[in-house]
């Protein structure tokens, strides 16, 4: 009862949420199994500590006075290794590693402290650790203990653009405050994880992508980096019920000549906003924390708008809110159904310039989630059971959009004058995400059939959290499969732009029903579970990252439909 009052609260709310079409509820048709395990490839390099050179950040050309007025310090002054003044370069991966261990020995040390554990995630390209800093206050610190503590997890994760360092120095004061400062008190009531540093091979080389090319950020879906790897074990094994993902923006970049104008914003904001998302989660991401941060901010006297870029690199003046493919952090971790933030503040492209209120906004922010999910961390665990049981009830039912397109419309955007740093109101061609529009759709299926040798897709399934049985006897499925309507996609090249870096054209097909003959040792991917939708976006072939058109199945005839459950119970209870 008391979770159905939650989330009555919530569609009570008339609030500018992403929308589409809606779908038909029904009963839980149970738990799903545990899956029998595969091994995964350990491919990861062994753990280097490696020191970056000394380089000044790039950082854009002179700045009129009169703007720069309109971005004072802050009153407080932060301290971190990368904000000593004098310095050419930002916090080092060693210098980072040494503070983060640092707290953990004063956690431990210390008696009525906050528990400080510095766990490794993972390793880079380059073997640089990825590690995390676990923040807590229970008392079983292992993944299962903090589950069973029924705390809800917030997450942080900075630095997956190694071109932006802002939110790496942040998090390191951030982590601090939570250690042994006056964010503590917070920690009765959540646990709090932090990556610092995602990108650390980019970090060092002050580059956006990983070294591979791949821009980490477009990564969680596909999971190509041991980059994004790392931070998929963090979540399958921590189940963070609010994820923050902290960004730069460029100041000034192609806005000046283009539009006339340099940004005015301190923060930009935007939650998941992609097919198929919960709509309670979308309202709660609205009421519970977009709106106080707005009332922070503000407070703080730190300018705010939606997240928003220019749509292209060409002469282009269209405005776009953040992607809706469900690649990103953002929405990969909303799909989860968690409270999926992305927070961007000023200053990608200053270098060090205005460092100390870069910092200031990143923790404002920080600062307001950690109070929201403080003050609703009993409605954040009503609200994911609830959506969980209600994902995993809808298998079998209704549609599922595969792909949505953003809505054009007319946006008044204030921004600075370049000349007299006087407030400049401009009328834009805006991309929204707040409404989405469907481009294709198709009956929700029971769950997806996969043959026995694509076990590459059901590794990475599984690092997604999503659960995948391997089928113990041969079995007559119904279902459909999949025929490719033209060869033509294979033709077309991965765009190479930093934004949308491995993105392939999505398979052109069409279903055909038919009797799936699955053989001992093939999988099934039930959609009676909570992670369903992440499996739609990985297998549906015309999803815009779907495992097919990216080569992690090799080929159609491998994955197929199933329009009902399996004759046999394979672990499930109906």
């Amino acid at each position: 009862m008391a979770a159905a009052a939650t989330l009555l609260v919530l569609a009570a709310c008339n609030s500018p949420l992403p929308r589409q079409a809606p779908l038909p509820t029904g009963p839980v048709i149970g738990p799903t199994p545990t899956p029998i395990p595969i091994p995964i490839p350990i491919e990861l390099p062994a753990p280097v500590r490696v020191e970056p050179p000394v380089v000044l950040a790039p950082e854009v050309g002179p700045i009129a006075p009169s703007v720069a007025a309109r971005f004072p310090p802050p009153s407080v002054q932060y301290q971190t290794p990368g904000l000593e003044a004098g310095r050419t370069r930002f916090t080092t991966d060693s210098e980072l590693h040494s503070a983060l261990l640092q707290l953990e020995r004063q956690g431990d040390e210390a008696s009525g402290r906050a528990t400080v554990r510095l766990l490794q995630a993972g390793n880079s390209q380059r073997g640089v650790p990825i590690e995390a800093l676990l923040l807590t206050t229970a008392r079983d610190v292992s993944p299962q203990g903090l589950l069973d503590s029924d705390r809800p997890t917030v997450m942080f994760i900075a630095g997956q653009h190694g071109d932006e360092p802002a939110a790496p120095e942040a998090m390191l004061v951030l982590a601090r405050q939570l250690a042994n400062g006056p964010l503590q008190p917070m920690l009765r009531q959540l646990n709090v994880l932090i990556v610092p540093r995602a990108n650390p091979d980019g970090a060092i080389r002050a580059q956006r992508l990983t070294v591979n090319g791949i821009d980490q950020n477009r990564d969680h879906l596909l999971l190509r980096t041991p980059e994004a790897r790392a931070l998929a074990r963090l979540i399958q094994d921590y189940r963070p019920m609010v994820v923050v993902d902290c960004h730069e923006f460029p100041a000034v970049g192609e806005w000046q000549r283009k539009l006339g104008v340099v940004r005015r914003s301190d923060v930009l904001l935007q939650y998941a906003m992609t097919p198929n998302m919960a709509e309670f989660v979308s309202r709660a991401s609205e009421e519970w924390f977009r709106e106080p941060l707005l009332k922070s901010l503000a407070a703080a006297r730190l300018n705010v708008d939606w997240y928003h870029h220019l749509a292209d690199r060409g002469s282009s003046t269209v405005v776009a809110m953040g992607s809706v493919r469900p690649d990103t952090s953002r929405n990969v971790n909303g799909l989860r159904h968690a409270i999926s933030l992305l927070i961007e503040t000023r200053g990608s492209d200053l270098g060090r310039r205005d460092l100390q209120r870069r910092v200031h906004a990143q923790i404002v922010a920080a600062t307001s989630v950690l109070q929201s999910a403080t003050v609703r961390a009993g409605d954040l665990r009503k609200l994911r059971n609830f959506v969980d049981s209600d994902v995993s009830a809808k298998a079998c039912k209704g549609t599922v959009v595969i792909e949505s397109a953003t809505t054009p419309s007319e946006y008044d955007l204030t921004a600075i004058d370049p000349n007299t740093g006087m407030d400049k109101l401009i009328s834009v061609n805006w991309q929204s995400a707040l409404l989405l529009r469907p481009l294709r759709s198709r009956s929700r299926p029971c769950g997806y059939w996969l043959a026995p040798d694509q076990t590459e897709a059901v590794v990475r399934l599984r690092m997604l959290g999503v659960n995948v049985i391997q089928i113990p006897e041969r079995l007559s499925l119904r279902g459909e499969t999949y025929r490719v309507l033209t060869a033509a996609w294979r033709d077309t090249p991965a765009s190479h732009e930093n934004a949308d870096t491995g993105y392939a054209q999505p398979v052109p097909v069409e279903l055909q029903q038919t009797l799936i003959d699955a053989d001992v040792g093939s999988f099934f991917v039930p959609l009676t579970q909570p992670m369903a939708l992440l499996a739609v976006a990985a297998l549906e072939p015309d999803s815009p990252s779907s495992f097919l058109a990216h080569g992690v199945i090799d080929r159609a005839e491998s994955v197929a439909r199933t329009t009902a459950l399996p004759p046999v119970r394979l672990g499930l209870v109906r």
